[in-house]
This record gives C-alpha cells, sequence and structure tokens, in this order.
C-alpha cells in the first residue's frame, strides 16, 4: 500500500500519516513549504515534495491519496486522482476508516480538545492499555509528536467538529468538554453546532459510554438525552477538589479536562491511583500555555487560544498562577469570519490582561469571506478596547511587535503570545534560541 497526502504538512494530516509509516505503508506527500513537522516525516521515512502542487507529485505506485479538507477540487494533484482512478479519501474520511479498527475513544468540543487527548493517552498509558494516540498538537511524552503507536486494542482520537469532520468516526467512548459558538462559518448557528454534536453522539453504541461536561449549559442540555449512557463530571465535585490538589497545569478549564480524562480512564477499569499519577506528571502541550524562557526578567508563553472563551480560560489561568505579575497579552486573531461572528464576545475576553496587543488577523485559506475581511480588523478591534478603557495597541508586524515587547517588557511580567495562526515564529525574534 503507497498513500500520498496532499497537504502532509498540517498537524492533522501528518499524524495520520505516521499512523500509516508505522504501520508499514509507504508514504508521500506534498506541501507549499518546509517545516519541522514535514522534516520529521521525511525523517520517519516518508518523501516529502515540497512546492508547487503538480499531478507529477503523485507517484505512479500510489494506491491512495489522502487530502485536507482545504484542497479544492481543482487543485491538480485531486485532479489526478480522480483520472487516474486512485482511491481519494479526505482527511475525515480516512480517520474514520481507522477508528473502525479499534476500540475508539474520542475527544470532542469546542475547547480543551488537544489537552484532554493528552491527559486521556497519559491515563491509558500508565493504566497499561498500550493506546495509539492521534492528536492534534506535539507532547513532550511522545518525542514532540503527534502521534503515538501502540499495541493495544485502543485509539485516543482529537475529534475536531469543524467541516463535521467527527461524523465520520465511530467511537465507543465518546467526551464532550463543552459545546461553543465556534466554526460557525460551517454552522452558522449555535443550534446547529448543538445538532451536530447530538448526531455524533448519535454514534456511540449501546454498550459504549458518552463523558460529558455538567457545567457546560448547552453539553447538559444536549447530552441529557442519551440517559443513563453518559457519565458526567463537574469540577465542583469531590474528585474535582482531588485532583487540583495534583494538577501541575493551572485554570479551572484545565481541572474540568482532566477529569474528563479521569472519568474515561475509570470507565475502563483503570484504578485512580494510576490515573492520579498520570494528571500529576502532565505538564502541558505544544503551544497550550507553554513556557518558552525569559526574557529581560519577563517569563515568556505561548498559547494557541483564539476564541473569545479560550482566551478568556488562559488569561485567568494566568492570572491564578501569576496573581501580582503584570500580564501583557499579545494576540493574533485567527481568520476574519471567527471575528465578526463573535466580535462582541472578544470585546470581553482581555478584560483579566493588564496589557494587550494585537497583530494582524491570520488568513485561513479558503475559510475566509471579502464581507468579514472588509467588516473587521485587528486595528478596529484595538480602537473599540481602547474605547473601553483598556491599555491596547496595535502591531503591523511581527518585527513591530518585537521591537515594542523589548522596548517596554518589565522584569517580572507574564507575556502570552497568543493564536491559531504563526504567531508562534515570533518567538525566535524575542529569545532566538526558540
Amino acid at each position: 500500500m503507497h498513500i500520498h497526502f496532499i497537504g502532509i504538512g498540517g498537524i492533522g494530516v501528518s499524524a495520520l500519516a505516521k499512523y500509516y509509516l508505522a504501520a508499514g505503508a509507504r508514504v508521500s506527500g506534498s506541501d507549499l513549504t518546509s517545516s519541522e513537522i514535514t522534516t520529521d516525516l521525511a525523517r520517519r521515512g516518508a518523501t516529502i515534495i515540497l512546492g508547487t502542487h503538480s499531478a507529477f507529485n503523485i507517484p505512479q505506485s500510489a494506491t491512495h491519496v489522502i487530502h485536507t479538507a482545504a484542497v479544492p477540487k481543482t487543485n491538480p494533484e485531486f485532479k489526478e486522482a480522480k483520472r487516474r482512478k486512485i482511491s481519494l479519501k479526505n482527511y475525515a474520511e480516512a480517520i474514520g476508516d481507522v477508528t473502525r479498527q479499534f476500540k475508539t475513544i474520542t475527544i470532542s468540543g469546542s475547547h480543551g480538545k488537544s489537552t484532554t487527548t493528552a491527559m486521556t493517552s497519559l491515563v491509558l498509558e500508565e493504566g497499561y492499555c498500550d493506546p495509539t494516540v492521534i492528536i492534534g498538537t506535539k507532547m513532550r511524552e511522545f518525542g514532540d509528536s503527534n502521534f503515538r503507536a501502540g499495541k493495544g486494542s485502543h485509539l485516543v482520537l482529537e475529534a475536531d467538529e469543524w467541516n463535521r469532520s467527527f461524523l465520520n468516526y465511530s467511537p465507543e467512548i465518546a467526551a464532550v468538554t463543552n459545546i461553543d459558538t465556534e466554526h460557525l462559518d460551517t454552522y452558522k448557528t449555535p443550534e446547529a453546532v448543538e445538532a451536530a454534536f447530538a448526531e455524533y453522539l448519535a454514534r456511540v453504541p449501546k454498550h459504549g459510554a458518552i463523558i460529558a461536561n455538567k457545567d457546560d449549559h448547552r453539553t447538559w442540555r444536549m447530552a441529557k438525552k442519551f440517559g443513563d449512557k453518559v457519565v458526567w463530571y463537574s469540577t465542583g465535585s469531590r474528585d474535582g477538589k482531588a485532583v487540583k490538589k495534583i494538577l501541575r497545569v493551572p485554570g479551572e478549564h484545565n481541572l474540568s479536562n482532566a477529569l474528563a480524562a479521569l472519568s474515561i480512564g475509570r470507565k475502563l477499569g483503570i484504578p485512580d491511583a494510576a490515573i492520579m499519577a498520570a494528571l500529576s506528571r502532565f505538564t502541558g502541550t505544544w503551544r497550550r500555555f507553554e513556557f518558552k524562557g525569559v526574557l529581560n526578567g519577563a517569563f515568556l508563553f505561548n498559547d494557541y487560544g483564539h476564541h473569545p472563551r479560550e482566551i478568556t480560560a488562559t488569561l485567568a489561568a494566568a492570572r491564578e498562577r501569576f496573581p501580582m505579575r503584570r500580564i501583557w497579552c499579545v494576540y493574533q486573531p485567527h481568520q476574519h469570519a471567527r471575528l465578526q461572528y463573535l466580535w462582541n464576545d472578544f470585546l470581553s475576553a482581555f478584560d483579566m490582561a493588564d496589557r494587550v496587543t494585537l497583530l494582524p488577523v491570520y488568513d485561513v485559506a479558503g475559510r475566509e469571506t471579502k464581507i468579514a475581511k472588509k467588516a473587521v480588523n485587528s486595528e478596529r478591534l484595538a480602537r473599540e478596547l481602547q474605547d473601553k478603557g483598556k491599555n491596547v495597541s496595535h502591531a503591523a508586524s511581527f518585527d513591530d511587535a518585537a521591537l515594542l515587547i523589548k522596548t517596554e517588557i518589565r522584569p517580572g511580567d507574564a507575556l502570552l503570545l497568543m493564536g491559531a495562526g504563526d504567531i508562534y515564529s515570533l518567538n525566535k525574534k524575542l529569545i532566538p534560541e526558540n
């Protein structure tokens, strides 16, 4: 079997490529630019083709082609696969096939998926389940990889709701961390988001289980219809108090994520001692409140938060961890459409930051609209936050942001670089060894 990936450098697609490499398949793939991910795949044995997409990129020996959802039907490699009648699937469809080969545990929700997937993976590892793991971030415990090859019968999978991807999966255990007004480019309304989650949970078989966050009102309202199949968790429970004492990552949202992992572990019969041991050694994942170093006496962190609720939760966690420090949030909005849909929420998302710097919006290929790009931008957001009395500035580029930060950072500050785009590359301008 030879599988060719169009857009192999994506965080999700690359994990699937690693799965097939571990299974002994030949793997090739194309992407526009080189990255740490493509370099790692090449080291593992994949053939990587960088630059312009071309029909010639698909090897003659290819038996399957898998592509990201963002790849248009006009892509020359997509068209070549159709012409040659090669098996052609998108990422979610291909992952769906994999879920039916395991006892699959899916972690879904508008926020907290990656962290909960990571915690759950460690719980199963500590409980001698030896899971296979596909996750949308890199884990130190897996050698800074987004994939773990296991020999056990369980797959732990981060299940994304964007583009209705999770409706392709077949979970035995499905966890829902929360349901929010996210991915409205796909769903348009909050009610449609809830309906998709309900359809997804309906795929859980009678012998399976739904692990659901009782503290989230949308999740509670949607999941309660599944009756005894649901295992609820809550930060206000006795378990919440016990887990909070041993958890090394800050924030109420991370406590909630840990309780989901605890509930999954118990459902699988893993002893509490093993579950607690796994949770107590978890120190976070790539770009989730990730400590990157010290700049002029200030602590620098990276965080993937890009939705207003995630920004609020991360800033609350920073305030909890550093109650006496000045918190400076440098934020890169992700997608004009999200900024437009959730404008009022963004106006209150930064309330717990002492200072805010906004960067230009990171455009998401294939998911932007001309109307949204005309209606909203970072400059307008900065002005309206200033009108509310916030200490907010706008930086037109990473170079401008780096100059501002280096000039005005103070010893003792907590500096958070936040966003789902390429803001992490600002690290290297601030602390070159990053």
